[in-house]
């Protein structure tokens, strides 16, 4: 990999690390970026690297939340319990003191949770992915939705404003609710939308606070990050050059740091601040797009 690769691959994986958790589109940046900074790879590399670079920004959710997430740990038994265990029948006696012993119940529920909100993807999303990168992943789509979705996040917090939340915390939340921001991910097929914009302004309109909206976003792109990384990796195999191992390395690693970043500071800032300023970002830049792109064209003609 050259040095102007390399400086290619760390600006890529630094926007990735941002915009995979600000509610900027991810997807619709790295699009947008394509048009001026162009790794020298096969089309087919490129799709692959696209997708697969998010799993750095996923790998820091791990890392920052492994304490949220990791259900399984080793604990004593009470003896009371101990007691009313060993009255069962062998099987449920050692299912029970593996579930006492190793397990942490509420951790358990939250993954279920996060599975249920995903059914949506799988079931809507999943079957049409093909289609929609075929014929959605362009400037036009992704300056639309920019624009659309900034308009929809002022109007959203405007609304709010009067609202109290109903669910402060991942542990009330019900899985009615979880199921209903899964659909809202289901937007985010369209490239431009942000994931993490659409499942924040799915989470706030059906009631939770805006901490809990983001932090359900952030654990819930680990099963959709990871298996659209899977069918990438499927799709192309593993035939890549030495040259394309290092591009994609570097941008993980690179995603991996930044997306640490960004998770604490967008953390931090929705305590005191809403979701407007990212609303009118994306309607300042989409409105910039498209006005690049239709003045290339003009000159072009």
């Amino acid at each position: 990999m050259s040095i102007v690769e390399f400086i290619k691959t760390v600006f890529l994986g630094i926007v990735e690390g941002i915009t995979e958790w600000l509610p900027i589109s991810s997807t619709g940046h790295m699009i947008l970026v394509d048009e001026f900074i162009r790794l020298d790879v096969t089309p087919e590399f490129k799709e692959f690297f696209l997708v697969v670079i998010q799993l750095g920004a996923i790998l820091a959710v791990v890392v920052l939340y492994w304490s949220k997430l990791w259900p399984f740990y080793i604990r004593e038994i009470p003896k009371k319990k101990m007691r009313a265990i060993n009255s069962q029948s062998p099987a449920v006696r050692w299912l029970l003191i593996f579930v006492e012993r190793f397990c942490d119940k509420e951790k358990w529920v939250l993954w279920f949770k996060i599975l249920v909100a995903c059914i949506p993807t799988i079931v809507i999303a999943l079957p049409f992915n093909d289609v929609i990168e075929a014929k959605f992943n362009n400037y036009v789509v992704v300056a639309v939705a920019l624009i659309v979705y900034g308009v929809i996040f002022i109007i959203v917090e405007n609304y709010n404003k009067k609202r109290r939340p109903a669910c402060t915390s991942l542990a009330d939340m019900s899985f009615r609710t979880a199921f209903l921001i899964g659909i809202f991910q289901v937007l985010s097929v369209i490239p431009g939308t942000s994931r993490s914009g659409s499942t924040i302004i799915g989470g706030i309109l059906v009631g939770t606070s805006r901490t809990v909206a983001a932090e359900f976003t952030f654990f819930l792109a680990i099963p959709v990050m990871f298996g659209a990384s899977l069918l990438k990796l499927v799709k192309f195999g593993l035939t890549f050059t030495g040259a394309e191992i290092a591009i994609l390395a570097t941008g993980v690693v690179v995603a991996f740091v930044v997306s640490i970043v960004a998770i604490k500071f967008l953390m931090g800032y929705i305590k005191k601040h809403d979701f407007k300023a990212f609303g009118w970002y994306r309607i300042v830049l989409g409105v910039l797009v498209l006005g690049y792109f239709i003045g290339k064209t003009i000159i072009a003609a």
